[in-house]
């Protein structure tokens, strides 16, 4: 049993030492609940419960804290993916719900498993979501000061569970100012993919991994044979060739973890029940 979050990337430029503090300790906190969720719970299950911890910390731009579009509205994506059964189920630009990662669980075991926009919020409410605002004062002075992020906060889990079974989860609120209807990489195959060889959640500016299709690639590679960590050193020198701006994190069937980013700095942190791992 083992996993790796993400909470999307610190830039030095515009996040202070406490906030790069305050995040290793958040997500070494995240890792070690969802892990111990992880003892009684499938592979499934504990993504989606720790992308949610990484959703209800404000200190991520997913869930509470989300940036807000050009429109003033905050729309936000969220996917999650089982290896063993290979479905995918997610929404797009859903708005006003505290946990967008567990309504993209909840249609799991539908037969339309993404929803986008109003379809996505209707749902959301048939099945018992409530109506929230994850907007926070801060989001609203930088969206109203026109200050920008950079489009590189996502947050993400993958784990592997006690029967080997692997998944992943990942959950964004989009990259700020953008053109309502924009659609970001996180419910996308493209930076959310997993099979029973490999699960990999992307971060980084969605068009470029939609662009280099960056977790299909790493996962088929995995499993045409390639080790976990030559499929990331091909995929991210494909990447090069956009000059794309990506992290991504995975496990394979064997329990290997691994993460690569292509510019500084991704944060994240891994646990195995004995060693943490943080970003640096």
């Amino acid at each position: 049993m083992k996993l790796i979050i993400h909470g999307g990337f610190f830039s030095e430029s515009d996040q202070s030492h406490e906030i790069k503090v305050a995040k290793q300790e958040s997500l070494k906190n995240i890792a070690q609940k969802a892990f111990e969720y992880l003892q009684s719970h499938s592979a499934f299950d504990t993504v989606a419960y720790a992308v949610s911890l990484l959703e209800d910390d404000e200190l991520y731009n997913a869930g509470i804290g989300s940036q807000i579009q050009s429109d003033g509205v905050i729309r936000m994506s969220a996917a999650i993916m089982n290896g063993e059964t290979q479905k995918l189920s997610g929404v797009i630009n859903i708005q006003n719900v505290k946990n967008p990662i567990f309504v993209a669980k909840d249609l799991i075991n539908e037969d339309d498993r993404v929803l986008g926009g109003n379809g996505a919020k209707i749902y959301a409410n048939e099945n018992g979501f409530e109506n929230f605002s994850t907007e926070i004062p801060q989001r609203r002075k930088e969206y109203e000061a026109k200050l920008q992020n950079g489009g590189k906060g996502t947050v993400g889990c993958v784990a592997i569970d006690k029967d080997g079974r692997l998944a992943v989860a990942t959950s964004t609120g989009g990259k700020g100012f953008e053109i309502p209807g924009r659609i970001s990489d996180s419910a996308t195959v493209a930076g959310n993919y997993a099979n029973s060889f490999c699960a990999v959640s992307c971060t980084g500016v969605g068009e470029d991994i939609v662009s280099n299709a960056t977790a299909t690639k790493i996962v088929t590679r995995v499993t045409d044979g390639m080790s976990l960590e030559n499929a990331f050193t091909k995929t991210f020198e494909e990447l090069k060739t956009i000059d794309g701006f990506a992290g991504a994190i995975a496990i394979d069937k064997n329990g290997n973890i691994y993460h690569q980013d292509s510019y500084p700095t991704m944060v994240y942190a891994s646990f195995d029940g004995e060693n943490f791992e943080v970003f640096n």
